[in-house]
């Protein structure tokens, strides 16, 4: 775990000491409109809430305040938002579409030069996309299969950074004539979502928000390494969104050695506190296992996961689904892709445990899961 940003990270998982602040509490300036809810529009402002909300969906759908108010909003509604602030960019630099399967790899600069990637992944269903979607720029918690690890901590991404990534997934969609509607979010990019919470909550409620982005809470959800009162933030803040947890390894030594953040939490206090969500929400969490040649991909990685697995059904009520992982090659990593996938799926099976092997899309263009990382100009196109 890299010393010079655990201090951040602890403050940032620190549970709050009481109640969320009122939303008048903060002080707003500068870029980032589209990451306030029309109450706290309206608040703000002292403008009518019917007003607020049609400029909010003025917002999500153009990406910026009209020249002049149209009929169904107040000229003086209109004028105290563009006096509040403005409403925040960030430049589309690259779009890669794989040529092996639909998923698309955008690269989008932000102020300062800081560069991220966010992927706009396809559903079954046909014209329902999801996007994964980034979180800071790099990650402090170095988990070693993982290229955006090796970045270390830049910056946490703003709310409205986060909520601009899915805005310009859905214009582009209804730009090429498809569903302009994003179906789901997935907090899977760059960076550690809950190592940034207070942004991240924040996002999800304006995505969620039917006069913004319109996405169903139950369809977000957040992966985290393993923040306990992350997760119980979520919980108390917003139920509704799914918890994802990376696991690695359910040995410890064989965890702390692919992810550090075992030392710091080990992963029977994480699990408690995905228990709890899970308890309280009756919702199963999603556990990824990305599978490494050699490393955690034996008979006894199988024979502790399925394990661990009924042991936390029995106990919580919810059985995990477990979702494989093909690991993605990356520069750098010094990791292979398990040939053991379907005999691990299978061994698990044999001891009464479900499981799923995740199709990884996007590899050739760097959008695999694992493969987010951005230098300032690169350009990666990988074999698959």
């Amino acid at each position: 775990m890299d010393p010079n940003h655990a201090e951040q990270r602890e403050r940032e998982d620190k549970p709050p000491s009481g109640p969320p602040p009122a939303s008048d509490a903060a002080p707003f300036s500068g870029p980032g409109l589209q990451a306030l809810l029309p109450e706290e529009i309206a608040l703000r402002c002292d403008i009518d809430v019917s007003d607020a909300r049609r400029i909010v969906s003025l917002i999500h759908r153009r990406g910026e305040l009209p020249p002049k108010a149209p009929a169904t909003i107040r000229r003086a509604a209109l004028d105290a938002v563009r006096a509040l602030g403005s409403v925040g960019s960030i430049e589309t630099v690259e779009r890669l579409e794989s040529a092996v399967d639909p998923f698309v790899k955008y690269a989008f600069r932000l102020a300062g030069g800081a560069v991220i990637e966010t992927v706009r992944i396809p559903l079954e269903r046909p014209g329902r996309y999801s996007v994964c979607v980034s979180s800071q720029v790099g990650c402090a918690l170095a988990c070693a299969f993982c290229a955006t690890g090796m970045m270390g901590l830049v910056r946490n991404l703003e709310a409205w950074e986060i909520v601009e990534q899915v805005r310009i997934v859905r214009r582009d969609l209804a730009a090429e004539g498809r569903a302009p509607r994003v179906h789901g979010v997935l907090f899977q990019g760059m960076g550690e979502p809950l190592a940034n919470v207070d942004r991240v909550i924040q996002a999800i409620r304006v995505l969620s928000e039917p006069s913004a982005q319109a996405i169903d809470m139950r369809n977000i959800t957040v992966c985290t390494a393993g923040l306990p009162a992350g997760i119980r933030r979520l919980l108390h803040e917003v139920p509704a969104v799914r918890i994802g947890l990376s696991l690695g390894s359910v040995l410890p030594g064989r965890r702390a050695s692919l992810m550090p953040i075992e030392r710091a939490h080990p992963l029977e206090e994480v699990l408690e506190a995905v228990g709890e969500h899970a308890r309280a929400t009756g919702r199963s969490p999603m556990w990824a296992f990305t599978l490494l040649e050699g490393r955690n991909d034996t008979p006894d990685d199988a024979r502790a996961l399925s394990d661990l697995a009924r042991s936390f059904g029995e106990k919580h009520g919810k059985f995990p689904r477990i979702s494989l992982i093909p690991y993605n090659a990356a520069p750098g990593l010094p990791f292979a892709r398990s040939a053991r996938m379907e005999a691990f799926r299978d061994a698990l099976h044999a001891r009464g445990i479900g499981s799923i092997l995740r199709y990884s899309g996007g590899g050739d263009v760097g959008a695999a899961c694992g493969q987010l990382s951005r230098a300032e100009g690169s350009r990666r196109r990988l074999s698959p």
